[in-house]
């Protein structure tokens, strides 16, 4: 379940309309510290280059959002080469990606800015047509974050003059002002509708995690409440040390006197 999913999921049970328990995979260590980020950011620019077969480096991209799929489409953006705008409205994670190195600011004045824009935020019209209306002829829109309102392309195909097909899986869409910008998979999940999606290496955490889930409330079905349930820390750890172990990496462990010292309240 993804993180929009986990909205929705959060929203039936504050509503009391969970009728079983539910297991917020998302929200597991393992599921979004490595597939959104280092999933999502691969897969992302993978199905970019390869629909439009343009450079990155050099390139100005606004990164819509900075959660954990954000952060990694901006970082692989980054050591692409290109120079990173990001847009938020959280201003915890604002900061976070300007010590992360990436300017912030809004997207009303970025639109005008980007020659790449991506969002991954959750919500609808993320870009919108005024700010369609601002870019640079030939900026490239793309989603990968939910589904394709978050560039509002129902907005888009209103405003716009005429569209053609600029490439296969890219649309060209001429604006009242004479401009074009280009949408690849007419605004949809980028990395699915336009590449591969996530590789094998990174979704096997990610079952892994749904996997431990189901069978976490299969074996406890009868104590636990219907409501939306953390995956136990313990199921996170059992798959980071399989992935380990895998890789062949070892990992130090705590003696007991450094156990003790942890768990004491004493000096």
């Amino acid at each position: 379940m993804p993180t929009t999913g986990i909205i929705r999921l959060r929203a039936l049970d504050k509503a009391g309309l969970l009728m079983f328990p539910m297991m917020a995979v998302n929200d597991a260590d393992m599921k979004h510290l490595f597939d959104n980020r280092y999933g999502t950011g691969q897969s992302t620019w993978d199905a970019i280059m390869r629909n439009t077969n343009l450079i990155v480096a050099g390139k100005t991209v606004v990164v819509a959002g900075y959660g954990w799929v954000s952060r990694g489409i901006a970082m692989r953006a980054a050591s692409l080469g290109a120079n990173v705008i990001v847009t938020e409205i959280d201003p915890v994670k604002a900061i976070e990606a300007k010590m992360d190195g990436f300017t912030v600011m809004k997207m009303d004045d970025a639109a005008p800015l980007g020659d790449i824009f991506c969002t991954a935020t959750g919500c609808v019209k993320s870009i919108n047509t005024d700010h369609m209306m601002t870019m640079k002829n030939g900026a490239i829109l793309t989603n990968s974050g939910h589904f394709n309102c978050e560039v509002d392309m129902e907005g888009l195909y209103k405003l716009a003059v005429s569209h053609h097909e600029r490439r296969h899986n890219v649309e060209g869409f001429i604006l009242p002002n004479g401009r074009e910008v280009d949408v690849i998979a007419d605004g949809r999940l980028v990395n699915i509708a336009g590449a591969d999606g996530h590789p094998a290496e990174i979704m096997d955490m990610s079952f892994a995690v749904q996997l431990y889930g189901a069978m976490y409330i299969m074996e406890h079905r009868n104590e636990l409440p219907k409501h939306l349930l953390k995956i136990p820390e313990e199921i996170d750890k059992k798959i980071a040390s399989d992935r380990l172990a895998a890789w062949g990496i070892e990992i130090d462990t705590l003696t007991d006197e450094q156990s003790e010292y942890l768990n004491s309240w004493k000096l």
